[in-house]
């Protein structure tokens, strides 16, 4: 049984939250390690299908080292680990570009039973690769790509070289930012990959989002990025994080930390619409094709997880005083009811990964896992929980066995929903 915590008591608003407290006093649930040493393995975002259509095969990253940057010569292998064949490891590539926080965009094509798609750096340029795992044939792409849309057919991506540049940890080393001088280009920006005819177009210009007056300000000496894109459940919007950077009035490169606003638009580029303003955005996640939740500081408000409706100002909180900490936040398949998420570590270093029930504040703990102190800043082990298919698996990354950064599986399955 979890330790009662008497700081989060209070917190939470003493006796008015007692009930829901009470209800995460319960037996955590059943976690197997399914890679191993020596080398170290890991998935990535919390937002990629990570698991095979069948729940049978859970895709990784491999690698030989921690703790530090990626050089351009440094390279994981890309493979999958087969849940009924003793955890086997089979390998099914390498990258050349990939990142400590969302390694190399693997992830299953949706749709597709059997098509994997990962990030890698060929000939000086960023790509992606799409592997069948049962025909072991495999195409490049001539762009990288960051999100697919739910029905398979298309990506978007961005600049991974500016990206690097803007926030490292989140692009990849290796090419160089053709727009390293540019502000806000008018030819970069987000692209449009049509998975099965490669044909890619550039649909919003960071040229084009800077254009737009932030609360009445304009953004015109400042150094413009994209960041975390997501196509809605339905294929027809996309989220994207428009950031930016101070200039430094003297060598009049990026500097200083960023700010956020989210856009929303149509999967064409058009109908652009800034859905969260606040210049706070972290994680976020489509409910539904009209609605998205996310952890954020409304004007006037707390921060916390709400709901925004898309195209409109209607904002309604989700999970007050019992998700108070920022987390990387997915919905349960077919279940809108459901939460998936998790902490980042809190002072004994612990990260708690959970499930959240909205209809009655019920947080149910999933585990406390240990984050050695030296996983931090750039590359840190994130849990980046994510969930099956069949909603009864958790996979985590998370170092707290002694290992280095390994794949995890929790059983939720006896969990009552």
């Amino acid at each position: 049984m979890a330790a009662f915590d008497r700081r989060e008591f209070l917190q939470l608003g003493g006796l008015a939250a007692a009930a829901r407290l009470l209800s995460r006093q319960r037996t955590e649930p059943p976690i197997r390690t399914i890679t191993r040493g020596p080398r170290h393995h890991w998935f990535g975002y919390y937002d990629k299908l990570q698991f095979d259509p069948t729940d049978r095969y859970v895709l990784g990253n491999e690698v030989d080292f921690e703790h530090r940057t990626p050089t351009p010569e440094d390279t994981i292998r890309v493979g999958m680990v087969d849940r009924e064949n003793d955890d086997a490891w089979i390998e099914l590539g390498e990258s050349r570009a990939w990142c400590w926080q969302q390694g190399c965009m693997l992830q299953w094509r949706p749709g597709s039973p059997t098509e994997v798609l990962w990030n890698d750096r060929v000939d000086g340029r960023f790509v992606c690769r799409i592997r069948d795992v049962a025909t072991e044939r495999t195409r490049l792409l001539s762009q990288p790509i960051y999100t697919i849309s739910p029905d398979g057919s298309f990506a978007l991506t961005t600049d991974f070289a500016r990206l690097q540049v803007m926030r490292p940890g989140y692009g990849y080393v290796g090419v160089d930012d053709p727009h390293a001088d540019e502000l806000a280009p008018r030819d970069a920006g987000i692209v449009r990959v049509e998975l099965d005819s490669d044909r890619a177009r550039t649909i919003l210009s960071l040229g084009d989002i800077a254009a737009i007056p932030h609360e009445g300000r304009k953004l015109d000496d400042v150094w413009h990025y994209f960041n975390h894109l997501l196509v809605s459940p339905d294929g027809a919007r996309f989220i994207a994080l428009h950031r930016w950077r101070s200039r430094d009035p003297e060598s009049g490169r990026p500097t200083g930390g960023f700010r956020t606003r989210m856009i929303t638009a149509s999967t064409d580029g058009g109908d652009v619409f800034v859905l969260n303003p606040s210049g706070v955005v972290s994680h976020f996640i489509w409910r539904d094709p009209e609605h998205v939740c996310m952890w954020t500081q409304p004007a006037g408000k707390p921060p916390g997880f709400y709901v925004y409706r898309d195209r409109t100002r209607e904002i309604e909180p989700v999970g007050a005083g019992v998700m108070v900490r920022d987390g990387h936040v997915t919905y349960l398949p077919g279940a809108t009811d459901w939460l998936l998420c998790d902490t980042y570590p809190d002072r004994e270093r612990k990260q708690h990964p959970y499930l959240f029930r909205v209809g009655t504040g019920e947080r149910f703990p999933l585990g406390a896992f240990r984050s050695p102190n030296e996983y931090r800043g750039e590359w840190r082990c994130d849990l980046h929980p994510r969930i099956s298919n069949d909603g009864r698996t958790v996979c985590i990354d998370s170092p707290h066995g002694g290992g280095g950064r390994q794949m995890h599986l929790i059983d939720v399955s006896g969990i009552e929903r």
